[in-house]
């Protein structure tokens, strides 16, 4: 899977509120270990190794979801490349909701807290994962965050995962839906060089549109490649900078909305 690049490493692991006067938050190995085994190698073993890795991840994964199923809480896994867009269209879109609909941001990068800071100058909840050398947020992560969050019932919890396309595919962290970013400066056959993670989405949004007129990109040609992987994902194109398909972004949130387990039971 991904031991070559740090993964395995959860001593990094920092979960910060910008501004916060208690601090940062160490990932706790104790009670809910980081899906990845220390001292396990790469050896013929390695498939059991994975299928262990994933089935600890997935059940705290079941237990987020259910802590925000009982709420009727919507979490989406925001998922893209290093320079996608990511936290521009959060910052836009936080702005938007604003009145509407109480948001949460938790901003996943492996150091910094520049884009927490960014989401909270904008009048955004946030906090801040830093995952040292790991390269993807995990279910124990999200966990510790929406601890710190404390985000309210009905709202929409937004997770930005670390700029990555292969890893963050791998891992369920009790979301209820995934969206990946793809920007046209990136070019148009990044779905079929990133299958898995363009299979695993439940909306793509093409960003950075307003500088197609300057980018070698066929955008057709990109949404073709999209549906090979799955024929069903729906594909917007959209500029945050210019609210360009902004409001299709929004109501496809809109149409994702959960009723509280309470009220389905009701």
């Amino acid at each position: 899977m991904c031991d070559t690049c740090g993964c395995g490493d959860t001593d990094g692991v920092r979960v910060t509120v910008p501004g916060d006067p208690a601090g940062e938050t160490a990932h706790d190995d104790d009670h809910r270990a980081h899906p990845h085994e220390h001292g396990e190698t790469t050896t013929p073993g390695t498939v059991r190794v994975e299928e262990r890795i994933l089935a600890k991840n997935d059940v705290v994964a079941a237990a987020n979801r259910a802590w925000l199923d009982e709420r009727g809480i919507l979490a989406v896994n925001v998922m893209g490349s290093p320079g996608a867009g990511k936290t521009t269209l959060l910052e836009q879109t936080v702005r938007q909701l604003a009145g509407r609909r109480d948001t949460a941001v938790v901003e996943g990068d492996q150091e910094t807290l520049l884009d927490a800071e960014r989401i909270q100058a904008g009048g955004g909840r946030v906090v801040q994962v830093n995952t040292g050398t790991g390269c993807h947020l995990d279910a124990p992560m999200l966990q510790d965050a929406l601890r710190r969050l404390g985000p309210a019932p009905g709202s929409v919890v937004f997770v930005e995962n670390v700029g990555n396309l292969v890893c963050p595919a791998l891992f369920d962290l009790g979301e209820h839906a995934r969206v990946v970013l793809a920007s046209v400066t990136e070019g148009e056959d990044k779905p079929l060089k990133y299958p898995h993670m363009f299979r695993s989405a439940d909306l793509v949004l093409l960003t950075k549109i307003d500088l197609l007129p300057y980018v070698p990109f066929d955008s057709d040609r990109f949404v073709e490649f999209a549906r090979r992987l799955r024929p069903d994902v729906e594909v917007v194109r959209i500029s945050a900078l210019r609210d360009d398909g902004v409001r299709a972004w929004r109501e496809w949130l809109d149409s994702m909305v959960r009723p509280a387990a309470s009220s389905r039971m009701s």
